[in-house]
């Protein structure tokens, strides 16, 4: 039965592709308290399980896919990425330096101490950064070595098997220091803090979380009776910029709706905005009208794309207070991450914002703001071939660097292209390019089918260089996710004063870990972390991919020079 079932694997190796890809995603959604795997580690796994009845897949199925997933990545990371280089980006930014820096000199210490080779330097750093695509660009770097073919597959192998073995420690490590040990070293309450930050750039006390799972936009109709002698001004400053007056029926007449109008009674008021700030207006105004044939207005929530540059690193209030007054603002979304809405959040290229507003009012505040998102399920393939076509090109240089040959290769030149275009179309919202959910798909099949090739050519070569290390390389995959985070938890706190919630999610971000960043808002409480991980999420997730030709090109210097 096994015989048979290997026979089939190995004359349709693109069976084992999938199979490998159903079962390491299966494995990936499997929850161990805050830890997750991911879809990608799970692939890893099974394929490296898989890779032992020697089952390959021919290099160009890999190497297309790897193109589509680093394009994709820079593609979706470009806006933030631009975004971010400004004094305020640039001071978190420090935290990302910390990461690159103590991350090369301990896997170099590492690779000197333990003799690694450049593949094991190579998966040791992108398992205990928690960086996937670092598997990538450097067992792309390995490919382009002046070495046999055999030596080659080997280094190559090394790479996804170190991978598979600190990613797992690394992960742990991260999820349990950022969300538990760190707050006790601060000495701080972490919800309590968060709550306080919430309140004080402007949020509400309630759970934003459980807020935003309800339609809190809302139009009513009241008939004036208790009301009446009110005008819509003193009823616009009650509502305090979350609701306004809409429209106003006397005797079924349309009047204009001006702060001098004075109502009376049995008028019918069309009242819209936040639920919140409409559930008591009855009492002010008079009974809830039923029959609302009378008022036809059209309302309209419209996403539109932050691009004038003079709302960059301005507060949301600012903003809000700019558009016209029947015009909310109900989300914001940052680098595909819903954003807390808070009055003090300062706003940045590319930010997505949700408006609510009547369609005449809605036209007036879109050229305010930026340009409407093209919401299209249509991808402009023409677009997404020329920049990886143009990321291959560039990567094809090579330059010496204190006589190191190093060359961005095609994972880097993808990934450079792919900046390019995404800070592009950022530009251009207007423009068909490609939609959130095409790069959603083309990240993760790209990556996970590239990390299942590679894992089934290296599962032969994997159990040798577990048995040479053993538990060696787990302890260093702790520490290199470990040490980094701590020293940016002390440069965070001591020189940047940042707030705990803040600085604990920008060292989530700093290591690109989602899990670390879930485990350390589940432990705030709310959405603040996101405040930093945003930021420094975006420059780690391209700068940690470049670091793959560099640190191969360093432990090949190291491991010579040994």
């Amino acid at each position: 039965m096994i015989g048979d079932l290997t026979g089939i694997l190995k004359s349709q190796p693109e069976i084992a592709l999938f199979l490998v890809l159903a079962i390491g995603y299966a494995v990936g959604q499997i929850r161990f308290g805050p830890i997750q795997l991911g879809g990608i580690c799970g692939t890893l796994i099974a394929s490296l399980v898989v890779g032992q009845l020697g089952i390959t897949l021919d290099d160009s199925v890999k190497n297309v896919f790897f193109m589509l997933f680093i394009f994709a990545l820079g593609y979706a990371g470009g806006p933030q990425f631009f975004a971010n280089l400004d004094a305020k980006g640039l001071r978190l930014g420090l935290l990302c330096l910390v990461e690159v820096v103590v991350v090369l000199a301990l896997v170099l210490g590492a690779t000197f101490l333990l003799s690694l080779d450049q593949g094991t330097a190579a998966g040791l750093m992108a398992g205990a950064a928690t960086e996937s695509a670092v598997v990538g660009t450097a067992t792309d770097a390995i490919s382009k070595l002046a070495l046999p073919l055999s030596d080659i597959q080997q280094l190559q192998a090394n790479v996804v098997t170190a991978y598979s073995i600190t990613y797992v420690f690394g992960l742990i490590a991260i999820v349990v220091v950022t969300s538990q040990v760190f707050p006790l070293l601060l000495r701080v309450d972490l919800r309590a803090e968060a709550d306080k930050l919430w309140k004080t750039m402007g949020g509400g006390g309630d759970d934003p979380d459980a807020a935003s799972a309800t339609p809190e936009m809302v139009g009513r109709v009241f008939q004036v009776t208790v009301g009446r002698g009110r005008t819509v001004g003193e009823l616009t400053t009650i509502f305090g910029g979350q609701a306004h007056i809409e429209r106003v029926m006397r005797r079924g007449q349309s009047l204009a709706v001006e702060p001098t109008l004075r109502l009376q009674a049995f008028d019918q008021v069309l009242a819209i905005g936040r639920r919140a700030a409409l559930v008591n207006v009855a009492e002010l105004l008079g009974r809830e009208f039923a029959d609302t044939t009378a008022f036809d207005a059209v309302v309209e929530t419209t996403e539109v794309v932050v691009n004038r540059r003079e709302w960059f690193g301005r507060e949301l209030r600012v903003l809000d207070a700019a558009l016209p007054p029947a015009v909310q603002i109900v989300g914001l979304a940052r680098d595909g991450n819903v954003m807390p809405l808070l009055h003090d959040v300062k706003l940045q290229r590319g930010d997505v914002l949700k408006l609510y507003a009547p369609v005449p009012d809605m036209n007036k505040a879109l050229p305010l703001v930026g340009d409407r998102v093209v919401v299209s399920t249509r991808s402009n393939i023409s677009f997404a071939a020329m920049g990886i076509l143009l990321g291959v090109f560039i990567g094809g240089f090579s330059v010496k660097l204190g006589g190191i040959p190093f060359s961005l290769g095609t994972g880097g030149g993808a990934l450079l292209t792919g900046l390019a275009f995404g800070w592009y179309q950022a530009k251009n919202p207007h423009r068909l390019s490609v939609p959130p959910d095409a790069l959603a798909l083309m990240k993760d099949l790209g990556l996970a089918t590239f990390i299942a090739c590679v894992g089934l050519a290296s599962g032969p070569q994997a159990l040798s260089l577990i048995k040479k290390f053993g538990i060696a390389l787990p302890l260093v995959g702790v520490a290199v996710a470990v040490v980094p985070a701590t020293i940016s938890l002390f440069v965070g706190h001591r020189l940047l004063k940042l707030e705990a919630p803040v600085l604990l999610g920008a060292i989530a971000g700093q290591q690109c870990s989602t899990p670390a960043l879930s485990a350390v808002q589940n432990a705030a409480g709310n959405a603040t972390p996101l405040l930093g991980y945003t930021i420094t999420y975006a420059i780690s997730n391209v700068v940690l991919p470049l670091m793959g030709p560099l640190i191969v090109a360093l432990a090949g210097v190291v491991h010579a020079a040994k």
